[in-house]
């Protein structure tokens, strides 16, 4: 496993992380064990960093992942959550005011079963809620030892600009892969301009580029892309189709699968210092770990533009999806 400083922050981290927004819901029923056994192989293989957040089933995702790590050295692992979202009867809102951002930390160490997280991100920008009030009460919970670093997460350059009028931005956390590369215009490199660590989510864009769906899958209850229309349509086909172009050229020319290539492809850009890569499945996680390795020379680069231009663009889920 290779290991990286996370920006200006002293954070020592695996180049891949283990994500886990599918065990809170989103995606469908978990099986506890096989999440399990995937999060210990991960541990054991090397991986230091696990990322969760609150609102991954609102305590699920972090209880089932503290479980998991039970028992592990602590002072070895870092431990990376969210919070500023809501929970109400009619959906998920966007809520980073002070008195809730407190209350999730505290939420978020009792489900975790620790005394303190070493990365707290800022899950979305909300509008109704002054940054300077967030930044003000993460620095207060710095000072207490309840969080040892601060960062934020699907926010731009000028958000994290304001953001840090306050209390300095440590790390970002963005959507990034082969059908989402927007931040690559102004994003990565004011993060690079900062010493802003970079860790991003989606490498694999929500299982597309995992090389297993087809136009006929049928997901499962309660995943959220079954009402995604980047999952549904011509549009999804058409990605299809690139998917197996860089199927059969991953094969060809490197001898990898398509989930190993686009996790490596995140990885081959400067400014990203980590893959996030979530999955419940243990064969998946070695598979993705041996993408860390995986050099991509110029020629490489240029073929998968090459193939990726006829692309769709591929947005992900908000808090404000039905």
């Amino acid at each position: 496993m290779k290991y990286v400083t996370l920006g200006k922050s002293d954070l020592q981290v695996s180049r891949l992380a283990f994500g886990t927004w599918q065990l809170g819901g989103d995606w469908g029923a978990t099986d506890a064990a096989a999440a399990t056994s995937a999060i210990r192989g991960a541990a054991d293989s090397g991986v230091n960093f696990f990322d969760t957040a609150q609102a991954y089933g609102f305590g699920a995702s972090e209880t089932l992942l503290g479980e998991a790590l039970r028992g592990l050295p602590r002072e070895e692992l870092v431990i990376a959550t969210k919070g500023g979202l809501r929970e109400t009867n009619t959906g998920v809102v966007r809520d980073a005011n002070a008195k809730w951002i407190r209350a999730g930390v505290e939420e978020s160490l009792r489900a975790l079963a620790t005394d303190y997280v070493d990365l707290f991100q800022v899950h979305w920008p909300d509008p109704k809620t002054p940054f300077d009030e967030t930044a003000g009460a993460l620095a207060a919970l710095v000072a207490e030892g309840k969080v040892r670093h601060v960062g934020v997460s699907n926010f731009n350059a000028a958000q994290m600009e304001t953001f840090s009028s306050t209390l300095a931005v440590e790390t970002l956390q963005p959507p990034y892969h082969l059908f989402h590369r927007e931040i690559e215009a102004e994003t990565l490199p004011y993060t690079r301009a900062h010493d802003i660590g970079v860790l991003v989510y989606g490498p694999l864009a929500h299982g597309l580029l995992g090389g297993n769906l087809r136009a006929d899958t049928r997901f499962a209850a309660g995943d959220w892309r079954a009402k995604s229309a980047d999952f549904t349509g011509a549009t999804y086909e058409g990605n299809l189709a690139r998917v197996e172009e860089l199927r059969v050229f991953a094969q060809s020319e490197l001898g990898v699968n398509v989930g190993q290539l686009a996790v490596a492809w995140t990885l081959a850009n400067p400014a990203v210092h980590v893959a996030i890569v979530g999955t419940r499945n243990p064969t998946h996680m070695r598979e993705a770990l041996s993408a860390v390795d995986l050099e991509l020379d110029e020629r490489i680069m240029i073929r998968i533009d090459e193939i990726m231009r006829d692309g769709a663009p591929v947005e992900g889920p908000s808090p404000e999806m039905p």
